[in-house]
């Protein structure tokens, strides 16, 4: 007998809103069961989804979906909504190869107004339906639901602000999952809720602003400022009424009947936005998550029974603990040195320097561009900041690298995480910009690690570095190679160095390529080509001297960097026309990121498409020779 009957029933909206209000409850139930049983199989973000569950079913029983727009932010929460939108067949599917995204995303479903996957985009961009609708003078509603970790980003303010006088009818949800705005609320709390969004509730309210407007001047005032000061310390709301919207709640977000009546007497209001605060619990309706510190915000496949999470492999350490580790390492001899996360203190690692430094720790919520200004006034008056931020992330803030750093020479070293590609989160997660963005900017150091060791030595470098801002990349996954010796040594700047010796073809790798291209150079020496590998360290100062050498003594020079175009390769091409090397008749190519957005997929799937694993390097050193691809498979097999 099946666990979900009801769920069962239910291909899209159009099936839930058939249902009678009574069954909801039970939908609710078994939508939060299926979700549970698809994120064990596939990983995944769980917390929140387990939170909206009662929200999600109450949305799409109230509005007409697709026709009412509802915009979920982030997109971590959006796993219930694609369940009940036509995607449960596929949900087992989720963060794979050809599968469902981890996100909200326009080209996977129509229920996907617009794609979602860093935060606090949610309001503006449902602003921006609301005014579409209005031009059309069409009647649809639009909904933006956004969590309150993402209303510590300016984005989602600016876009408030901006509500009130822009249009009359748009409907934000605060999704409340961490008690920051208000704590739990009760029965009496759900009933002067219902009261204030009732019509009974609003007739009276408007009354009395007749009454009060015919009053004299004085009285009429003191009344309208009592009126609203009244409501507003009943329902909590002042800050979000004196932004122009009405402000609904706190509400019981797990109370899916609650939530129906609420959200139905909200599409009434025609005179301003209207704010529904939902107060939720991350993890909600699954034991391991709620008594998981991070409420199984991200996890892999696990038991759904214990809730045991598949463990890796214990082979090296992540390439974001060898970060944690030297950061802490040089903190120990320089009190000076202070540590910045927007919002990511576990993946970024700086949990570990928070434990061993707490007052020399600072997580600013998901609010990237006052991370990098904030870190900038540090280094102005003689800190020595570091701002752990993943390389797609840091683009959110890179007015303030320009601005706040690059141009008053501010020695802020950046640390970013994730750059590369990143398998399973896709394309709006790959660092994939950071070297062209940073690169451009004059002054600044970009460096990226080729292994652990590199890593661990960058930090010692940045550390040292007073006068003026440096960067360092490094990607998501196990760091290659073992701690050395000169672990904390710093490096010289702007000097690369050689890996292994070769006469026929250069391979310069800027990055975690590193093991890749130095299996291509085997390869290659299969072959009888000779290969020299060079790691090159620095994409800002360039190794001049190591390009010129590389050029000069062999026949092929390939740049491999895990970037996008117009990145390493394009610094050592312009220098080298510059130079003049390129008239001296070395051949060279770069290997880039390719110039799409890949969807996501096993992270050695998506370097293959990519043309950066060792067969494709090996190849592309061929094809620059002259010889056919095909040529690499027949000199293996020989």
């Amino acid at each position: 007998m099946s666990q979900t009957p009801l769920l069962d029933t239910i291909q899209l909206p159009a099936d839930l809103r058939k249902l009678e209000p009574n069954q909801l409850r039970q939908v609710a139930d078994e939508l939060r069961t299926e979700m549970i049983a698809a994120v064990s199989q596939t990983g995944g973000h769980l917390g929140a989804g387990l939170g909206v569950v009662e929200l999600t079913v109450a949305l799409h029983y109230v509005f007409d979906t697709p026709r009412d727009i509802v915009i979920w932010d982030v997109g971590h929460q959006a796993y219930p909504h694609k369940i009940l939108t036509g995607r449960r067949d596929r949900i087992r599917t989720l963060r794979t190869g050809g599968g469902l995204s981890g996100f909200t995303k326009r080209a996977e479903s129509e229920y996907d107004p617009f794609g979602a996957a860093h935060a606090a985009t949610s309001i503006s961009a449902a602003l921006g339906f609301a005014v579409a609708r209005d031009k059309r003078g069409d009647d649809t509603n639009v909904i933006a639901v956004i969590g309150d970790g993402s209303m510590s980003a300016g984005m989602a303010y600016e876009a408030m602000n901006n509500a009130a006088e822009t249009t009359k009818r748009l409907i934000v949800i605060l999704n409340d999952n961490d008690m920051s705005i208000a704590p739990p609320v009760g029965g009496m709390s759900s009933y002067l809720g219902r009261l204030a969004s009732s019509k009974t509730y609003r007739q009276i309210r408007k009354t009395a602003k007749s009454i009060a407007e015919a009053l004299p001047a004085p009285i009429h005032d003191v009344a309208k400022k009592a009126e609203e000061y009244a409501r507003t310390m009943v329902t909590g709301g002042t800050f979000f009424e004196e932004l122009g919207f009405h402000y609904l709640g706190p509400f019981d977000g797990h109370d899916v009947d609650l939530l129906r009546r609420i959200l139905k007497n909200a599409k009434e209001f025609t005179d301003r936005p209207v704010l529904i605060h939902a107060v939720t619990k991350k993890g909600k309706g699954y034991a391991p998550a709620e008594n998981a510190a991070d409420k199984y915000h991200g996890v892999t496949k696990f038991n759904v029974i214990t809730g045991e999470q598949s463990k890796g492999s214990g082979g090296p350490p992540q390439y974001t603990k060898v970060f944690a580790n030297a950061l802490i390492h040089e903190a120990e001899k320089d009190e000076k040195i202070v540590a910045i996360t927007a919002a990511m203190p576990s993946g970024t690692g700086l949990d570990s320097f928070g434990a061993r430094f707490p007052d020399r720790t600072y997580d600013v919520g998901i609010a990237e561009q006052h991370a990098v200004t904030f870190a900038a006034g540090l280094a102005a008056d003689g800190m020595k900041p570091f701002a752990a931020i993943y390389s797609t992330f840091l683009q959110r803030g890179y007015d303030q690298v320009v601005h706040d750093v690059a141009i008053q020479k501010l020695p802020v070293r950046f640390a970013m995480d994730r750059a590369g590609l990143v398998g399973a989160d896709g394309p709006t997660h790959a660092g994939s910009f950071d070297i062209g963005y940073l690169g451009q900017l004059p002054g600044f150091i970009v460096m990226a690690a080729a292994d652990g060791n590199e890593l661990s030595r960058m930090v010692a470098t940045a550390a040292a570095i007073d006068d003026r801002p440096s960067a360092f990349r490094y990607p998501r996954g196990e760091a290659e190679g073992a701690m050395l010796a000169d672990a904390h040594i710093p490096l010289e700047i702007g000097k690369g160095r050689i890996v292994r010796e070769g006469t026929s073809v250069a391979l310069l790798n800027f990055g975690a390529r590193m093991s890749e291209a130095n299996k291509a150079a085997d390869k290659l020496a299969a072959m009888g080509l000779s290969t020299t590998l060079a790691d090159a360290r620095f994409a800002k100062p360039l190794d001049e001297d190591l390009i010129r050498r590389l050029a000069r003594e062999h026949e092929v020079l390939l740049t491999i960097e895990e970037g996008a175009e117009g990145g390493f390769g394009a610094f050592v091409l312009h220098f080298m026309a510059r130079d003049g090397i390129l008239d001296r008749g070395c051949k060279i190519r770069t290997l880039t990121l390719p110039d799409i957005f890949q969807d996501h997929d096993k992270p050695e799937a998506m370097y293959a498409e990519a043309g950066l694993d060792a067969d494709a390097i090996a190849n592309a050193a061929l094809l620059a020779l002259g010889r056919g691809a095909n040529d690499l498979s027949a000199g293996a097999s020989a």
